[in-house]
């Protein structure tokens, strides 16, 4: 996707209210800093340089050591992600650009989270009743949030260039397809997408289909199953991050 000028100075200022103002409201502000820092994937290092501050600063505002940051600090902050990004590709730039301004993409999305803080695939998996069937090496890879997806309104739906658009703001999530009957098609989809989520859970399943196990383990995705009850798995997960 290439933007251009005009495109791409709406996008950062769009995107700089949101980060901002997420910061701004969160009932604690570090956790939220920490979170839009791990979506960037900058260190806490090359965000202090690029703020000229010392790596001490930003641990302490993300721990809470230091009090709450004020404006000044929330848009240098901001600022210097975006900055970082640019200087980089503005791959995160270019990826927000293609999402709408509404969470509920379609009526494929049943539920969309980002978590405040990383959680581990097998404390995940732990709270839905999930037992993790492909890549169980993977179990201690950490997510940054969740899709809960119709899988058979997606793929009704949802044109294929628009799958990415279940991601929420970053891979480094879990996917949940419910309305499955063996598995093959999200795998089929995510594979195409070229586009690899941090965990896949196929709800309502009890065995992964062959050809869906063995796309998780050649791109490196783990695969999970569970039966839990859908309204139950949804406020467990709430309850997550």
């Amino acid at each position: 996707m290439v933007l251009d000028m005009d495109e791409r100075r709406f996008t950062k200022e769009t995107m700089a209210k949101k980060i901002a103002g997420e910061i701004v409201l969160s009932d604690d502000p570090g956790k939220t800093i920490q979170k839009w820092r791990n979506i960037f994937r900058i260190s806490q290092r090359r965000l202090a340089d690029e703020m000229h501050v010392m790596p001490s600063v930003i641990s302490d505002y993300e721990s809470g050591r230091r009090k709450s940051p004020g404006i000044g600090i929330i848009k240098r902050i901001v600022d210097a992600l975006i900055s970082i990004d640019e200087k980089t590709g503005g791959n995160v730039i270019k990826y927000f650009s293609s999402f709408p301004e509404e969470t509920v993409l379609s009526e494929a999305i049943i539920d969309l989270k980002e978590f405040m803080k990383p959680v581990p695939i097998k404390e995940f998996c732990s709270a839905i009743r999930a037992r993790i069937v492909v890549r169980k090496d993977m179990a201690e890879r950490k997510i940054y949030g969740y899709t809960v997806i119709d899988s058979l309104k997606a793929i009704t739906d949802l044109p294929t260039q628009d799958m990415i658009k279940l991601y929420g703001y970053t891979t480094e999530r879990c996917l949940i397809f419910t309305s499955l009957r063996r598995g093959r098609s999200p795998m089929v989809a995510i594979k195409v997408t070229n586009l690899k989520p941090g965990l896949v859970v196929l709800h309502g399943i009890r065995d992964v289909d062959e050809l869906a196990a063995r796309i998780g383990e050649v791109e490196g995705i783990p695969i999970a199953v569970t039966t839990m009850d859908l309204e139950p798995m949804l406020s467990s997960l709430n309850r997550l991050g």
